[in-house]
């Protein structure tokens, strides 16, 4: 599951669309021969994905799937524009953010026909795709942020692995400890002896920087703060709790001097990838989908572990995606049976055994860690952490207008220009003013 930057579609989803999705009609089909129409954004797990449909059309003879691939960046522009004009594919990935704007404009299949036993997959991929008690997208996969990190540079410093680390909003516990050790300007100084130059610094212990989902929200959520304060509700990140983890993640940039300044890794920047991949970042937190990007340009042996402990626990966001039914496809019955089979344990065990995705289907995870392990790597951490204490992104309407707005606020806290207090207040009045 690939997890990139979310861009804004509300503004074209508006009065418009529900204008045209109510002019626009739809007939169901009989069962018989079809070709589905099949949308994803990811290149990679496109091979994948050839397997699990040779597989569907073996066991459905007479339907047929086409597989459209879009980069992502197109892929939401694309997709609004053909609801609107009543040519969406029949079949299409759903991403959590996006979710509450297209199921609330009537652009998904109710799949409560196809009666799944939603107990057997990840309770928070569930809960991400039900609207209204009802369900409006299969759960395909899961992604979940843990902890990676270069051991070369643990092994060079003498630190242990960090694989139960801890913080607090006054910066004790052991994640703050453990990033002095491995921060080293050009002198071979450390944040917490004299002479360092804060200016000057050549190797980072951590990456703190403005990304929701692997940073500012895992830190609000395990120090008892909250997102929203229900599923499509309002947002609610600007009491005490989450003000303080705020300006925990802030501190580490400009007060403690552990991670890069804001100046080079506020978005649309993506340097702090870069940056750990050039081994000059010891920790990096990111979603395990991160992966198959990060791994093949890493001159060094990457280790991972859980997300540090705040004063909540580890509360760390999962983040899943689901295969949606466009409501008025022609092709319906079929489009059906396509999800059906995709939210089986064939088809998810092909995509987890080839290494592209923690399944949402409980009990077929170990193909995926199996995969990474042939590769050196242990995931295993990933896949503890999703039976512990999770989160999901915002579930509510308006998510996708408000993230530019998010970013630009926040990314004047990290430069220190607001303090945590003014830029939680003034997002949450940004995010709730859209909220429908």
């Amino acid at each position: 599951m690939k997890s990139p930057r979310i861009r804004s579609i509300a503004a074209v989803l508006g009065t418009a669309l529900l204008s045209a999705l109510t002019a626009c009609g739809g007939s169901g089909d009989s069962g018989g021969d079809a070709t589905l129409t099949y949308r994803l954004w990811d290149d990679q797990q496109k091979a994948g994905y050839e397997k699990v449909m040779a597989a569907f059309e073996k066991a459905h003879p007479g339907v047929h799937v086409k597989i459209e691939l879009l980069p992502y960046d197109q892929y939401w522009t694309k997709m609004t524009a053909d609801a609107v004009a009543g040519t969406a594919p029949d079949v299409f990935w759903m991403q959590t953010a996006q979710f509450p704007e297209f199921v609330t404009k009537g652009v998904l299949a109710d799949l409560s026909p196809l009666r799944l036993d939603t107990a057997k997959y990840h309770p928070n991929v569930v809960q991400s795709y039900t609207y209204q008690g009802k369900l409006f997208g299969v759960p395909k996969d899961f992604g979940i942020v843990g902890l990676l990190y270069n051991e070369d540079l643990f092994k060079k410093a003498g630190v242990a692995r960090p694989d139960k680390l801890t913080w607090k909003p006054d910066g004790s516990g052991t994640l703050l400890e453990t990033a002095r050790k491995l921060t080293v300007d050009e002198n071979g100084r450390h944040p917490d002896e004299p002479g360092f130059d804060p200016g000057k610094v050549k190797q980072y212990g951590f990456a703190s920087w403005n990304h929701y989902q692997t940073q500012w929200m895992n830190w609000v959520s395990s120090n008892g703060g909250k997102l929203v304060d229900r599923p499509f509700g309002r947002y609610a990140f600007n009491d005490d709790a989450s003000v303080q983890a705020l300006q925990f993640g802030v501190d580490l940039v400009n007060k403690y001097h552990v991670a890069p300044p804001a100046a080079q890794t506020n978005p649309p920047s993506d340097k702090i990838n870069e940056m750990f991949k050039r081994g000059q970042v010891a920790m990096f937190p990111a979603n395990n989908a991160l992966l198959p990007f990060v791994a093949p340009g890493a001159g060094f042996k990457i280790g991972i572990a859980p997300m540090p402990a705040g004063p909540a626990g580890r509360v760390v966001n999962i983040n899943g995606l689901s295969e949606a039914v466009y409501a008025k496809s022609p092709r319906k019955e079929a489009a059906m049976k396509l999800v059906r089979y995709l939210g089986g344990p064939e088809a998810q065990k092909i995509m987890a055994d080839g290494g592209y995705v923690f399944p949402a289907l409980n009990g077929l995870s170990q193909g995926y860690v199996d995969h990474w392990k042939r590769k050196g790597m242990d995931v295993t951490p990933f896949l503890e952490e999703s039976r512990g204490a999770t989160f999901n992104l915002p579930v509510t309407t308006g998510f996708t207008a408000f993230e530019n707005k998010l970013t630009q606020t926040f990314n004047d806290m990290y430069l220190g220009r607001l303090t945590p207090r003014q830029a939680a207040d003034r997002a949450v009045g940004d995010g709730n003013a859209l909220v429908k």
